[in-house]
């Protein structure tokens, strides 16, 4: 499998495109905004102008798009444009319900549908660590691994059609709560004068420690928040993982919770910021000036 389609050239799929041209594929990618497409041609690949130019002999289309209603609008064309057989993609965070309904249609179709949401935000994908939960068969699996090692580090089947999607899921609950638990330590320290950044190097050294305090640590510490991942696509996610629990009768009352703090930021016009910027309101509920 040498020919990819790579739909979806946002911060994360535009990465993820250029390590798989710097790998050696042949890569047709396509987005909405043209000029996205630069790096990858500078990388060895190509500017599709449709999603029919795109697939044309294309051995698997990627999809990295924002949401459920997009990776639909997406696969409708895909449907009708790609050559029965070719292996789907779909590194898109969506609902695992959607996954399912879409997998059983391609499949009808005569396609095969692999859903691999990735965690590791800009820096992973730039870096190529992105960790990758696979829901689909074990055989299209196989067949799609050397691909998913060219961009990820992590890389793991995790069950059938939509288990991908669950599994990401639970990933952006414990993001969540670790981004809101940090801004409030941060701003808990800085109430009482302590030398914030020492005091996260030392608690980064502890069980306190995590990933998410290593990457946005640095975004609190500045007040700088461009985005590696959109408060508004958390804000969708935790939607997502919600109405999951809801339906599968499970009570999550900290992600309830999270998920209101996630929506107030998004209300307050933070949705463009990075997630990291969950800070801002816990700064706003602590009657503080926020920049």
């Amino acid at each position: 499998m040498t020919n990819i389609a790579f739909i979806g050239l946002g911060i994360m799929g535009n990465p993820m495109a250029v390590h798989l041209a710097q790998a050696g594929y042949t890569v047709a990618g396509l987005d909405r905004s043209v000029e996205r497409a630069a790096e990858l041609v500078a990388a060895g690949g190509r500017a599709a102008d449709s999603i029919a130019d795109a697939v044309k002999g294309a051995d698997v289309v990627c999809v990295m798009v924002p949401d459920s209603p997009d990776v639909q609008e997406v696969l409708d064309d895909v449907f009708q444009e790609a050559e029965t057989g070719t292996l789907i993609i779909d590194f898109s965070s969506i609902r695992p319900d959607v996954t399912q309904q879409l997998a059983a249609q391609a499949q009808a179709l005569g396609f095969r549908l692999l859903d691999a949401p990735v965690s590791g935000g800009e820096a992973g994908a730039k870096n190529a660590v992105l960790s990758i939960m696979v829901g689909g068969s074990a055989e299209d699996f196989a067949a799609a691994k050397s691909l998913f090692d060219v961009v990820g580090k992590t890389v793991v089947h995790v069950g059938p059609s939509g288990s991908g999607q669950t599994v990401k899921a639970a990933n952006q609950l414990i993001v969540a709560a670790n981004i809101q638990a940090v801004a409030e330590a941060v701003v808990f320290l800085e109430a009482y004068g302590v030398d914030t950044e020492a005091a996260l190097e030392v608690l980064g050294g502890g069980l306190a420690g995590s990933t998410v305090l290593q990457q946005k640590k640095a975004n609190m510490l500045s007040r700088t928040f461009e985005p590696g991942f959109r408060i508004d696509l958390h804000h969708k996610d935790m939607g997502i993982v919600t109405a999951a629990a809801r339906e599968a009768g499970v009570v999550v009352p900290l992600g309830s919770l999270v998920a209101q703090l996630v929506a107030s930021a998004r209300v307050n016009g933070d949705g463009g910021l990075d997630h990291s910027a969950l800070l801002r309101g816990v700064e706003r509920l602590s009657g503080k000036a926020v920049n």
